[in-house]
């Protein structure tokens, strides 16, 4: 039996999650605050070449699969879930050339649900490019009937 810590494998999790692969994201760690993820910036990520801005649904995707890992950690365990409902207030740009960091917190476990809060930001998350509201269900495994 695996004695690891849950926890321990975000790591390789985000690592192969084909997403967060493809934009470059990485497991930062976890603390009293949340989980942190990184997204190094990349010009394969602009959303406006003027500006050269990230593109919204990259940061989008980063902060949704963050919230994510925030509710596993809460739960301690692999248990399937998904988003249910992610509000999203964007703030400001992200500034070129910075990577983003995205914090999320699970503040309420149900039996079914976590609900989690987190922020997008460069360098304090007192000053941050979005803000996130979501909402995970949290399956159980399917009962199986008698046949």
């Amino acid at each position: 039996m695996n004695s690891t810590p849950f926890h321990d494998m975000f790591a390789t999790i985000i690592a192969h999650t084909p997403y967060m692969q493809a934009i470059g994201a990485d497991y930062v760690g976890r603390d009293a605050h949340g989980v942190t993820m990184k997204l190094p910036y990349r010009t394969d990520l602009i959303g406006d070449p003027e500006t050269r801005v990230i593109a919204s649904g990259v940061v989008t995707a980063l902060l949704d699969n963050t919230c994510g890992m925030a509710v596993w950690d809460r739960i301690g365990e692999f248990k399937p879930i998904a988003t249910l409902d992610l509000r999203i207030d964007y703030m400001r740009p992200a500034l070129p050339d910075n990577a983003l960091l995205a914090t999320a917190r699970c503040y309420k476990l149900t039996r079914s649900i976590g609900f989690v809060r987190a922020f997008a930001y460069e360098v304090s998350i007192d000053d941050p490019v979005a803000a996130a509201q979501a909402a995970f269900i949290i399956s159980s495994p399917t009962l199986k009937a008698k046949v």
